[in-house]
């Protein structure tokens, strides 16, 4: 079959982003399918895609749509939902020539029918399968679990689109069973669930040299312990609770501990950075941010320091921190199992419900650094054998459940009934 991938941007390394390129692999690789790419920002192969500016969520016109959408207004202007229409007009043509031009068979759209990020975007994409396109939407986070699309006067658009009440050729895919069990109470909507997946059967490369100077670069000491927060800086993080956590581990243990914070923050403004700043100083806890030197790409900033990818941290970590409030899934958590370090997890409810019952070796807590949590932490990262133990369960785990292994079998299955009910 030749698949095509639909969404408001296929580029860097956003979760969306990083599980398309996974189905893609596994569709191409291993299924011997052929897929291409429409979206308003891309990074995928050039022969492969389709390029539609309008169609990415940050192109100025579409920015000022969505604001007039989701403000204080109870019901849509005649001129507010002109411009909507007129926007999905262009882009469902924009799609039409992607379908004929690629001869797609089937599309995949990527939480463009899910979160209104783009309003005429969904709108498109659902009056294309109105007009019998299969499809098998992939939804990674919905409308109802973000405040700020609870307002304003797009509900009968979100009641269109967000995602569409199709049941012929259309496949609804989630990636917990909270979304399963949201989308039949709130739609009525069948649903399959397809968890983030990690490549488990092919470990990390121990060959790659490049990230061996990352202490060395940001001057932290061989006796120095790194413990890992591999997150954004957003409140739902929880960074504060790392930052607890290595002020007592060095209050109990009197090693010397350094926290390595991997992204930039910004994305929610600065107040969050500040506090934490503050906290650490106030605890005296050394922490790196590490976000203008560590991202998508390796290479050199305009200052000529040398740049890290995400990857070439994890190998150096003595101990990693996910103490997130909330997440979709928790990508960097598979990440942590697939580098073999030791974490202290915050038990958010999609963990609780679809990655916990699986049997993980954890440090666990709710939402509160504890004594034990103290303890069982300073026990991991003093006892190399134990810390061993716990991340090769953890490994073999996601080896059952987290792998590719697993996404293959599932797509097989989506798409064999799929083609069944087109027969």
């Amino acid at each position: 079959m030749r698949i095509g991938f639909v969404s408001t941007r296929f580029h860097g390394t956003d979760g969306v982003s990083l599980e398309a390129s996974k189905w893609a692999r596994v569709l191409e690789e291993e299924l011997d399918h052929e897929c291409f790419w429409f979206a308003g920002k891309l990074d995928t192969p050039e022969h492969s895609s389709s390029l539609c500016p309008k169609a990415f969520f940050e192109d100025p016109s579409v920015i000022s749509l969505q604001e007039k959408l989701f403000s204080n207004l109870n019901s849509c202007p005649k001129d507010l939902d002109d411009s909507v229409n007129i926007l999905e007009r262009e882009i469902y043509n924009s799609l039409e020539n992607f379908i004929r031009e690629h001869s797609i068979d089937l599309v995949i759209p990527q939480n463009v029918l899910a979160i209104p990020m783009h309003v005429p975007m969904g709108l498109a994409v659902t009056n294309l399968a109105a007009n019998g396109l299969p499809m098998v939407a992939h939804h990674h986070d919905f409308y109802w679990e973000r405040e700020r699309f609870l307002k304003g006067c797009a509900q009968h658009y979100l009641d269109f689109a967000f995602p569409p009440k199709f049941s012929e050729e259309f496949q609804h895919v989630v990636i917990n069973s909270q979304a399963k069990e949201s989308l039949m109470e709130r739609l009525e909507l069948e649903s399959t669930v397809i968890p983030n997946v990690f490549d488990f059967e092919n470990p990390p490369s121990k060959e790659d040299d490049y990230g061996d100077d990352f202490r060395d670069q940001f001057q932290i000491e061989s006796d120095e312990i790194l413990i890992l927060q591999p997150t954004r800086i957003v409140p739902r993080k929880g960074i504060e609770l790392s930052i607890e956590l290595c002020s007592r581990i060095q209050e109990r243990t009197k090693e010397k501990i350094c926290l390595v914070v991997s992204h930039l923050a910004g994305d929610e403004g600065m107040d969050y950075y500040y506090q934490l700043v503050d906290l650490s100083e106030k605890l005296k806890v050394k922490v790196i941010w590490a976000g203008e030197r560590v991202g998508e790409f390796r290479g050199l900033n305009s200052s000529g320091e040398k740049l890290y990818k995400l990857w070439d941290v994890y190998p150096h970590a003595d101990f990693v921190t996910y103490p997130s409030l909330y997440e979709g899934f928790g990508n960097a958590l598979l990440e942590t199992f697939y580098f073999s370090k030791p974490v202290l997890v915050n038990r958010y409810p999609v963990f609780k419900d679809d990655i916990e019952p699986c049997g993980f070796k954890v440090v666990s807590m709710d939402s509160e650094i504890t004594d034990e949590v103290v303890s069982e932490t300073i026990d991991l990262i003093l006892d190399k054998d134990l810390a061993r133990q716990w991340t090769q369960l953890n490994y073999d785990l996601c080896m059952e459940n987290f792998s590719y292994k697993v996404l293959r079998n599932s797509l097989e299955n989506i798409l064999n009934e799929l083609m069944t009910s087109n027969d």
